[in-house]
């Protein structure tokens, strides 16, 4: 299906030459055609070749390194800079030690600052040129692969290389713009240029995103936290002014809708307001926040979801601010920011606490990244979708291993996918584990630039500018070689039909394979792909009263069938696709169980007006598909309850109930608390599952239903060709819908509106809310840092295994009603009805501590099989919330921390799961691994990270959790490396030495002062700027 390699460097190749001979250098146009004439090379005897091709070479470029083995570029310096040093740990410790720059000096590449020409005359401004710098590291080098045959006129065979990827040019253009020689050093430059030797060595470097993307769920306590910063920088005698956005913010709120109502047409109408009734605090403060920070852009609920409207609306790919033309770069507090990598915008996920900073106009520090080149080649078969597409190559990539990578798409078969296909890709970038999915610019994105409403002019600018400075992909001109980390290829002909599932989103099963899987996972022990059913009990019936009408479940039935997430509402082709099923089932006479909860949730309103120019809403809402809301839904957890009759059947009779969601997520536990299998799938396959009532089918083999004829009806009946798809799309699918989608956007709608905020800059405070409460965590600060900590005697607060997500430290979801966060609720007068959701709470610190490690799946090895949030204090053997036991701990004195397995914080980009755990006293995590942003997550809080050995966990150790825990750090934060080792000692005599995994020397500088929002609290009291 696909092919894997890996090189530290790129070999210019050709199918009949046994060995390929390199050299590089500043090929000018002229010496290309010199170098391209056979007549300039005469055959040799082949122990002469290689040094007569050397000094021919050397005649043509004087400049020129010729090298017979890969990796070979010793002696070659750019001529712009100087050595290229990565700065040590004193040198850091000194740069953080003096005051934080907010103004950049006057930049060192101002030389290469160069004007675009518009076409008919003028500029359209002036742009920092990386073909200026004539550097051959980047690009334009001229490889080549001789053939050597017994005739001097055979063609010499060459290939261009663009040597920089180009998702690390976007990296190098932002360094070179920004470079001050304070927050961003030539240093830091060169490190990018020299990305083929210095990525390997996991070299820092600094970032500054072009903007900041949130959603309501993270933003809320993002504008918490800035609200708080104001408050603490009045305390410390400095002005709260500085607290405010540098850089373009934009807020979508789309997390708070949750489908109460479905299968009405008022489904929309009611939903929103029941959503606004249940946040009205909260949308007032995000209203406040959008007149009292500056550069900060709300918009209002009901109007779409963030990743959807930020590729359709939000995207600029370049900005072109006070004259400056520039990439569009963002980082986003939703892992799904990746959807805009389809854009050609370099974009990924952050904690909100970096998102927080970097509004702030602080560098981001991050490891230069290696990058994979994927190509593709092919085309996709009839029948099969982007989903099925985005499933295999996360399998793929999962395989691969890409976890703090960039991913890089090429090849041929770039030419066979839409941008949304693209951005379909992009967006599961989490759940494959890179850092980014990235797709260049190429016609493709300018097609659809102008699909979506932008103007001519604009995408004249943006095509012109990225050609001009070597970030375009022109698949119509011969394509040069590139140079990656490592290689993959997937031929697109082999992707086949397929869902993910029953736990996770990595777990793809073949579409054929389905039934059998399924069977698999009742028989297998409980884990990932098992639910330990005795065979006895499969085959059970329950049946029950659906309000007058007999019904049953099995283990298998789909009780959720949801059509959610930007991962695929996006994609018209997905989206018509799944009309044209519904279309087909309706003339067949197939219809939808109506115990079977169906909602649709379109990420933006152009969904809807293509879905009713189509004709295709009314047979989706023939088979209960009705629109329930513009939000992600089901997606996040929002799926709301489950009628009473069927969720007592569920649980009274132990179902393994099942749903089918259009998402990116599929853990146990946070689609909803009932469905203990959940499948990712295609729209389309949405409603051809929940037209079948049951995942335990065989599509190609047995029937989905009876046809109102009488006749079986097989999946092949209703499932629409590709050919068929694309006429819709091509007919439905309008410029004039995006345009006056979002013309309106900002405008909100009559609830919104009706909303009143306070004209202040300072937020008032109130302590009787239960949605914003002004946190704790700058209570007593100073203006020195504290310095670094151990901690001594700590007990073990849980003791985890593998794959513990952030929706297990966090959950997003309900609210349950035994949990500590019931009890404060109940406490102070909100009945169960009004609970809301743990997302929607995240401004309140009070809810969110009691709610950390909440998740009613959570599987704790102390509890020796038990499942829920529950723990053992240790000291007494009690069992207790784990809430609870941490108040214990925190009441007697006691330190503690957390042991846990691999992938340790996968998931959603969630700061509460690393804000939670500091709350509780939690000072160190001890883990096999990481998810890259949860470790850059517990670094922001302060929370130590560390790594057991390769091939060492608490098991091997012999580690029980029952030990207390010591781990000595050195008292000044100059003496402690990133990465170093570190010595854990337990009070039963075991000893065992872990990886520090503060990765840099600014997370170490965080460290130093307790966190990173302390950290840029005293760089801007102390800044004179």
């Amino acid at each position: 299906m696909y092919k894997a390699a890996s090189s530290g460097l790129f070999r210019a190749r050709h199918p009949s030459t046994s060995s390929a001979l390199r050299f590089s250098s500043f090929a000018s146009p002229s010496l290309t055609r010199s170098l391209a004439s056979p007549s300039n090379f005469r055959v040799l005897p082949s122990a002469a070749r290689s040094v007569a091709f050397s000094r021919s070479c050397s005649s043509f470029f004087p400049r020129s390194r010729v090298s017979l083995s890969a990796g070979s570029r010793s002696g070659w310096r750019s001529p712009i800079f100087s050595s290229a040093q990565i700065r040590g740990s004193a040198a850091v410790n000194s740069l953080f030690s003096r005051k934080m720059a907010t103004v950049a000096t006057e930049n060192g590449f101002n030389s290469i600052l160069t004007g675009l020409p518009k076409p008919g005359g003028g500029e359209y401004g002036k742009y920092f040129s990386l073909p200026a710098l004539d550097d051959p590291r980047i690009g334009n080098l001229l490889c080549c692969s001789i053939l050597l045959l017994l005739s001097d006129k055979e063609p010499i065979i060459f290939w261009m290389t663009d040597r920089l990827p180009y998702s690390i040019r976007i990296l190098l253009e932002s360094a070179i713009r920004n470079c001050d020689n304070f927050q961003v050093t030539k240093n830091d430059v060169e490190k990018i240029i020299d990305w083929e030797n210095t990525s390997p060595k996991l070299v820092e470097i600094p970032f500054k995103p072009a903007r900041v993307l949130l959603q309501d769920f993270t933003g809320v306590p993002a504008v918490v936290d800035l609200a708080c910063m104001r408050d603490a920088m009045n305390k410390l005698g400095s002005d709260s002014n500085k607290i405010n956005p540098l850089v373009p913010v934009d807020l979508v709120i789309d997390h708070s809708v949750q489908v109460d109502v479905a299968r009405s047409e008022n489904a929309v109408q009611a939903n929103m307001e029941l959503e606004f009734q249940r946040n009205k605090e909260r949308f007032g403060f995000l209203k406040w926040g959008s007149t009292a920070f500056q550069n900060m852009l709300v918009v209002p609920p009901g109007s779409g979801i963030v990743h959807q409207v930020n590729l359709e609306y939000l995207g600029r790919v370049v900005f072109n601010t006070n004259g400056i033309l520039y990439p569009d770069s963002v980082v986003g507090t939703d892992s799904h920011t990746t959807m805009i990598d389809g854009l050609g915008v370099a974009g990924w996920g952050v904690g909100g606490i970096e998102a927080e900073a970097a509004m702030l106009g602080q560098p981001m520090s991050m490891v230069l990244p290696g990058v994979v080149g994927f190509k593709l080649t092919g085309k996709l078969q009839n029948g099969v979708t982007a989903t099925d597409l985005v499933l295999t190559v996360t399998q793929i990539l999962r395989k691969h291993g890409v976890v703090g990578k960039f991913v890089e798409f090429y090849g041929e078969g770039m030419g066979e996918l839409s941008l949304a296909d693209r951005a379909t890709i992009a967006n599961m970038s989490p759940e494959y584990g890179a850092t980014m999915g990235f797709f260049p610019v190429d016609h493709v994105t300018l097609q659809y630039l102008k699909l979506t409403g932008r103007s001519d002019e604009t995408v004249a600018m943006i095509e012109a500018y990225l050609r001009a400075n070597q970030m375009f992909v022109d698949y119509k001109e011969p394509q040069k070689e590139r140079v990656y980390s490592s290689y993959l290829e997937l031929n697109l002909t082999d992707v086949e039909p397929c869902i993910s599932g029953p736990k996770r989103p990595h777990d793809r099963v073949p579409l054929k394979e389905m039934k059998a899987d399924w069977h698999s996972c009742l028989d297998n022990k409980v884990g990932f792909k098992g639910f330990a059913v005795p065979k006895e009990s499969q085959e059970k019936v329950v049946k029950f009263d659906f309000h007058g009408q007999p019904a049953e479940l099995k283990h298998g039935n789909v009780v959720i069938a949801a059509i959610t997430s930007c991962t695929n509402t996006s994609n018209p082709s997905v989206m018509l696709g799944a009309g044209l099923v519904a279309k087909k089932a309706c003339e067949l006479g197939l219809q939808v169980k109506p115990w079977v909860k169906t909602s649709l949730a379109p990420g933006s309103g152009v969904v809807t007006k293509y879905l009713l120019k189509s004709g295709l809403q009314e047979y989706l809402n023939q088979q209960g598909f009705h629109i329930v809301g513009y939000g992600c839904t089901t997606c996040i957890g929002n799926s709301g309850d489950l009628d009473e009759s069927v969720a007592a059947a569920i649980s009274d009779n132990d179902v393994v109930a099942a749903a089918v969601l259009s998402g990116n997520r599929n853990f146990e536990g946070r689609v909803h608390p009932l469905t203990r299998a959940n499948y990712l799938a295609s729209p389309p396959l949405v409603v051809a599952y929940a037209l079948a009532g049951t995942v335990d089918i065989d599509f190609e083999k047995e029937p989905i239903g009876t046809g109102k004829d009488g006749k079986s009806i097989y999946f092949r009946d209703i499932w629409p060709s590709t050919e068929e798809i694309a006429q819709v799309v091509q007919s439905s699918v309008l410029p004039e819908m995006f345009r006056s989608t979002y013309e309106a956007i900002t405008k909100g709608n009559p609830m919104w509106n009706q909303l009143t905020v306070p004209v202040t800059t300072l937020y008032s405070w109130d302590p009787k809310s239960t949605y914003i409460h002004e946190p704790p965590y700058f209570k007593d600060m100073t203006r020195s840092p504290p310095g670094p900590h151990g901690v001594k005697n700590a007990y073990c607060l849980l003791n985890f295994g593998d794959s513990i997500t952030t929706d297990h430290i966090s959950p997003a979801g309900s609210i349950h009603k035994d949990s500590p966060a019931a009890k404060y609720l109940l406490e102070r007068g909100v009945d169960r009805k009004d609970f809301n959701s743990y997302g929607s709470r995240r401004g309140n610190d009070e809810i969110m501590a009691r709610g950390t490690f909440a998740n009613i799946r959570l599987v704790n090895k102390f509890l020796n099989g038990e499942v829920g949030p529950k723990t053992i204090h240790i000291p007494t053997g009690d069992k207790l919330y784990v809430f609870d036991a941490a108040m214990r701990y925190k009441t007697e004195g006691h330190d503690t921390i957390v042991l846990a397995g691999a992938e340790y914080g996968s998931g959603s980009s969630r700061d509460w799961a690393a804000k939670g755990p500091m709350l509780l006293g939690v000072k160190a995590v001890i883990a096999k691994s990481f998810e890259r942003i949860h470790r850059s997550n517990l670094v922001g809080m302060g929370i130590i990270p560390l790594c057991f050995k390769p091939g060492e966990d608490a098991d091997s150790l012999g580690l029980t959790g029952h030990e207390r825990y010591t781990i000595d750090l050195p008292s000044s934060v100059s003496d402690i490396r990133p990465g170093q080792d570190i010595t854990v000692v337990t009070d039963t005599g075991n000893s065992f030495t872990c990886t520090l995994r503060y990765d840099t020397e600014v997370e170490l500088a965080y460290f130093d002062h307790g966190g990173i929002l302390p950290f840029v609290i005293r760089n801007l009291s102390s800044s004179n700027h």
